[in-house]
């Protein structure tokens, strides 16, 4: 234990806009966080900051150079190194006290129970094309009633859907059941943006490709990300403030200046949805076209 480290006072600066007992209430909560990531490691750093007191933590990955622009915790110093270890390393330096569990082959099938368990909150930080570890971990939330929240780095802005136990499940706004991995990331796409608001000022279509996983980034969005869930996640774990849940959801894009809530019941099986599914499909074929032309 370090003994220079003082919990009350280190997070003394959050007293305001939480009271001494709130805060007390966030060092004994326990979060999950699947990937560290873009999104997972600012998760990861941020609540740390608010004063979370317990995490699970998991990623199989090792840092490389291509995550630079945008990953919290990918540096010369880290490259190669595991992203859970790394990460993990950072948090305790903000709050040597943590309570942190490590799990370095990150989530499957094996785990998900484990990766779960005793935990308050589960925040997505998962790569945008792991839509199978996706689906599994969020089914197993919806199973265990365990509130769950997804944040997604659209361009310069940020996507928030908050799931509760008592409401839509992931799997029923997304319907994801019977498709292709393709069509599911389309689909995962539309449900998380519904109005796209990114899309309007994307200059290089190419720089999409569902094919090869991958698609372009900012660390603009990822930090906008780390921001909302932390206040998604504090209203949660302390039970107050208002909560926009799925089939709510809202977008805010900075480069845009524009924040939009939408609300889309029946999901992705929504008329407004599958419009919006049919053009995205189109679009995305184009994209393939302008990928191969430059090729």
């Amino acid at each position: 234990m370090n003994t220079f480290f003082d919990y009350d006072a280190a997070f003394s600066r959050n007293i305001g806009w939480v009271t001494d007992k709130e805060q007390m209430i966030l060092r004994n909560k326990r979060i999950a966080i699947a990937g560290m990531g873009g999104v997972g490691g600012g998760h990861l750093l941020t609540l740390s900051r608010l004063g979370v007191g317990a995490f699970n933590i998991a990623d199989f990955d090792t840092f490389d150079i291509v995550n630079f622009n945008r990953q919290a915790g990918a540096t010369i110093s880290s490259l190669n190194k595991p992203k859970v270890q790394v990460l993990a390393d950072m948090a305790r330096d903000i709050n040597p006290e943590l309570n942190l569990r490590q799990f370095p082959e990150g989530v499957n099938s094996s785990n998900i129970d484990d990766f779960l368990e005793n935990v308050d909150l589960y925040i997505d930080g998962l790569d945008f094309f792991a839509v199978s570890a996706r689906r599994a971990v969020f089914a197993a939330c919806h199973r265990m009633n365990i509130p769950a929240i997804t944040v997604a780095p659209l361009g310069m802005g940020a996507a928030v859907l908050v799931f509760l136990p008592d409401a839509m499940s992931f799997e029923q706004y997304f319907c994801l059941e019977g498709c292709d991995e393709e069509e599911m990331l389309i689909r995962f796409l539309l449900g998380l943006s519904p109005v796209m608001l990114q899309r309007r000022y994307l200059i290089d279509p190419s720089r999409v490709n569902f094919a090869e996983r991958k698609g372009p980034s900012t660390i603009a969005a990822c930090q906008l990300c780390a921001g909302l869930a932390a206040t998604e996640a504090l209203k949660i774990l302390l039970g107050r403030g208002k909560l926009i849940v799925v089939p709510w959801s809202y977008q805010f894009d900075a480069y845009r200046n524009k924040f939009v809530k939408t609300w889309r019941p029946g999901g992705n099986r929504n008329i407004i949805q599958r419009a919006g599914l049919w053009v995205l499909r189109k679009q995305l074929a184009r994209m393939k076209t302008y990928g191969r032309r430059d090729g």
